[in-house]
């Protein structure tokens, strides 16, 4: 196997890589949705959600601590609850990284059609696609630099228009739109709906810790970063919610372009261009973190063996070339193939696949695998681990048996192919002895 020098990421940058990998078309989109479920109170969704997935982020953050390997869910998963287990979490993953990565581009192309109506059509809609795809694969076999470069110009152009429509709109906030706080009719069902859909914008925070072996010191640095990450976003969620609340009303909830609609009551058609535009580089900015991360999520199963070795293999850039052909070479049917809401729809529910083993791993880790080091330590002992994991199944019995087929499939999937594996691999469970890092 070909050995090279990586270069590395640093903190800052491993921070903006979660800013970037979070906040995406959601936070653009998901306000009417959530005020038509819960009314104003949907602000209290927003909180509710900044704390699971704050729950789920400390876990990642204490598993993360503890291994320097690419792989992240998958990784914890295998050494907590042995081959079988993580071999279900580490195909899912993959594919879901995959599945996650073929929606941005065609969502692109949607926002895209917003100001530029014939991004929709051929041949231009599969011309964008195209060169997204190859254009950011080009890119990542390039090394890390190039993305890094490319990551943090991008973060920086979609945070700007967010901060500026914080810092104007916090000024124009009128509390009568926020009376009555609940609509008529709003039960638990309401909420947990509404939890479902904000959820999808809180999701990618996990996608830090599958190149763990691209930065610097991840053992110190990844679960630090993962905080910092979560929290500035989390706040942003926030004060978007409630300034689109507080500026519209009940008009937010009819609202397609929620923020836009938002910004132009205070800043005029100015305003809303500026949204508009950070929504787009928002949508490309999420392509950014999915054609690194998902590359990097079949090199861990690459070096256990569930998959062919040579997808591991690193270029002279230190660059896993195989794993970024293999990726986009699936990639681009799915998206030429499907719409962003269908393949949207089968990443959210699947997420939990990665969520739940995680959760559960950190008082498994601690019993069994002392001689780990450890980066960071959840407080509170199994309490935090034990609520997430809880209230992440809670709020999958909010979603619809359909979601719960595409979401979860993958898993069912994976049962008879973990038993070919382990018939080809000689009786022998796939996945080779976990190896550290490559240094």
């Amino acid at each position: 196997m070909t050995t090279q020098v990586r270069s590395r990421i640093g903190f800052w940058s491993i921070v903006l890589l979660g800013v970037n990998g979070i906040i995406g078309s959601g936070i653009f989109l998901l306000p009417g949705k959530a005020m038509a479920l819960m009314g104003p109170g949907s602000i209290f969704v927003y909180v509710f959600m900044a704390f699971l997935v704050m729950a789920l982020t400390l876990c990642f953050a204490e598993c993360a601590g503890r291994f320097t390997r690419n792989g992240a869910a998958y990784v914890y998963a295998r050494e907590a609850f042995g081959k079988f287990v993580g071999f279900e979490v580490g195909i899912m993953s993959w594919a879901i990284r995959i599945i996650a990565w073929a929606a941005m581009p065609v969502g692109f192309v949607t926002a895209l059609s917003a100001v530029w109506p014939p991004a929709l059509h051929e041949p231009f809609r599969t011309i964008i696609i195209l060169v997204l795809f190859l254009g950011l694969t080009t890119l990542n076999l390039l090394g890390v630099k190039p993305v890094n470069v490319l990551n943090v110009l991008v973060t920086f152009c979609k945070v700007l228009p967010l901060l500026v429509f914080i810092a104007i709109g916090v000024f124009f906030i009128s509390g009568a739109k926020f009376t009555p706080m609940f609509p008529p009719g709003v039960n638990g069902d309401a909420f947990g709906s509404a939890a479902l859909v904000i959820f999808y914008a809180y999701t990618g925070f996990e996608a830090l810790a599958v190149a763990a072996e691209d930065m610097g010191d991840p053992r110190r640095t990844l679960p630090l970063a993962l905080i910092v990450s979560m929290v500035f976003c989390a706040a942003v969620y926030f004060m978007v919610q409630a300034i689109a609340v507080g500026t519209l009303g009940p008009a937010l909830a009819k609202s397609v372009a929620p923020v836009a609609d938002s910004a132009s009551v205070f800043m005029g058609s100015g305003g809303r261009w500026l949204v508009t535009l950070g929504a787009m580089i928002s949508i490309f900015g999420i392509n950014v973190v999915s054609s690194f991360v998902a590359p990097r999520a079949g090199v861990a199963l690459a070096e256990d063996h569930i998959v062919p070795a040579r997808l591991a293999e690193l270029n002279r850039k230190g660059a896993p070339w195989g794993a970024c052909l293999v990726v986009v070479a699936i990639a681009i049917p799915l998206a030429l193939s499907g719409s962003f809401v269908q393949l949207a729809a089968i990443s959210v529910v699947s997420r939990f696949a990665q969520y739940l083993p995680t959760c559960l791993a950190v008082p498994v880790l601690r019993a069994r695998r002392k001689d780990l080091p450890v980066g960071f330590q959840v407080p509170f002992g199994a309490v935090i681990p034990i609520v997430a994991a809880v209230v992440s199944i809670w709020l999958l019995t909010k979603a619809s048996s359909v979601q719960l087929l595409w979401g979860l499939g993958a898993l069912v999937v994976g049962v008879p192919l973990y038993f070919l594996m382990r018939f080809l691999n000689r009786g022998e469970a796939p996945g080779a002895p976990m190896a550290e890092a490559r240094k």
